[in-house]
């Protein structure tokens, strides 16, 4: 049933501090899947350990996107002792089986300094997931994946590689288990969270910049070209102020949706720790003008996201 967009679209009732949204369907269980980067806002840190020893939180939603009921963390077996850190989820399902490719962090560091890897992990359903193996990429420091289709029937993966200037790399596969061929994508700027989806008979990518979201336009995946950022306008609905960052596009038919967070809380003059870190989803429409993509953050809409 068709109902008006609400804002915020989802805040994490535990820690407060959901980010780097990832939105699917799960056929095993009829639902909507909202997993993202459940960061540690309400626990007391140092430095940045508050966006580490962080799990990847579920949401369910049964109504077309409409009502989200948390469902606690996804029970990914972990490659170290202790606690460590899972960061920005992309989750497809392909041939029958899901796939996570998700960043990981050893430990839950104060700091920004330490090795980052992408792990894939793989399943029937998304309780129950394996390990399969930590990806050779282009360094020690790579996070954020996002996997699609390419035109010649092969998968890329688009991933920030920070020790190369916070680009945008990608690799290649046959299968979704082995990757190569490591190459740069997008070196225009520094940024990270690439999403690469398909809409309107071309290839999209949007990254976060940290004031807005750079878009770029592809026919064959290959060459990319700029367009017009979005994201980048505060929005007046409740949580929405700010850039938008990371993000994950759903498409849908003739529709495409742009789920994001923000840091609502990030005022002039506020010195609260909390205020500062706590982080909402959102989520607009798109639309295309025939050139640039376009999202208006104060759109009122009415949607049913059927499978």
């Amino acid at each position: 049933m068709l109902k008006e967009i609400k804002s915020p679209f989802f805040r994490d009732p535990v820690f407060d501090g959901a980010a780097d949204p990832v939105v699917i369907w799960n056929h095993l269980e009829n639902e909507w899947w909202l997993l993202y980067t459940n960061r540690r806002v309400n626990t007391p840190s140092v430095g940045v350990e508050w966006v580490h020893g962080t799990d990847i939180g579920i949401a369910s939603s049964k109504d077309g996107g409409h009502t989200w009921v948390y469902r606690g963390i996804l029970p990914i077996p972990d490659i170290n002792p202790g606690r460590n850190t899972f960061w920005a989820p992309e989750v497809i399902f392909e041939n029958g089986r899901y796939h996570m490719y998700v960043t990981y962090v050893k430990g839950v560091p104060a700091d920004w300094g330490h090795q980052r890897f992408i792990l894939h992990y793989s399943g029937d359903d998304l309780w129950n997931m394996n390990y399969e193996s930590t990806l050779p990429l282009s360094s020690d420091k790579c996070i954020d994946a996002c996997v699609h289709k390419l035109p010649n029937g092969k998968y890329g993966l688009w991933y920030k590689d920070e020790k190369h200037g916070s680009h945008t790399y990608m690799v290649e596969s046959d299968d979704l288990y082995k990757w190569e061929n490591p190459k740069p994508v997008i070196e225009d700027f520094n940024h990270e969270g690439p999403n690469v989806f398909y809409w309107k008979d071309r290839y999209f990518m949007i990254v976060d910049r940290w004031k807005g979201q750079a878009v770029f336009a592809s026919s064959d995946c290959e060459n990319w070209t700029q367009l017009e950022d979005i994201l980048a306008v505060s929005g007046q609905e409740k949580d929405d102020s700010f850039n938008g960052l990371h993000a994950d596009v759903l498409v849908l038919g003739d529709e495409a949706y742009v789920i994001y967070f923000t840091h609502p809380g990030r005022k002039e003059g506020e010195t609260s720790p909390y205020e500062l870190q706590r982080s909402s989803i959102q989520m607009r429409r798109l639309q295309y003008d025939g050139v640039n993509i376009i999202c208006d953050r104060e759109e009122k809409f009415s949607y049913d996201w059927i499978y």
